[in-house]
């Protein structure tokens, strides 16, 4: 499972070094093939690509002329692409993606379970600080038994 947090670098060419953390359980799980988008262009998820395929799958099952469903196709194919981890554990990230979300330097890579979602680190502790977990959430989530 990927979970936690860890910070990482963006290197000059666009690279996220992969947290060692994160990177030993994708690489021995899934492999080094991932899919990097994003839904909201705020910030990145690296999906493995064995779980970007079942998420594919679902798309599929869907009714390709749902609104909705084309929405999420189109901002997920706009901002993504396949890549793959070098021998370093460096994944790729498209300038598109890049510039969208502002990711350069440092950033912040969490587990999200079965992907990584990667933030501009001050972005983030700004939404983090404008969002926090509410009363309203909590009682949400006591009911979903969490």
């Amino acid at each position: 499972m990927l979970r936690g947090h860890s910070p990482a670098k963006i290197d000059g060419k666009g690279r996220l070094k992969v947290p060692s953390v994160f990177r030993k359980i994708i690489e021995e799980k899934y492999g080094r093939d991932c899919f990097v988008t994003s839904t909201t262009g705020e910030f990145a998820r690296v999906y493995p690509m064995p779980v970007w395929v079942e998420i594919e799958k679902k798309f599929a099952a869907l009714p390709s002329m749902n609104p909705t469903v084309m929405r999420l196709k189109n901002r997920v194919n706009y901002y993504g692409a396949a890549a793959s981890m070098d021998d370093q554990g460096r994944l790729p990230i498209h300038p598109l993606l890049r510039r969208s979300t502002a990711l350069d330097g440092d950033v912040a890579v969490i587990g999200s379970q079965t992907w990584l979602e990667v933030w501009n680190r001050e972005k983030l502790e700004a939404m983090l600080k404008s969002h926090p977990l509410t009363e309203e959430d909590e009682t949400i989530l006591s009911t979903l038994g969490i």
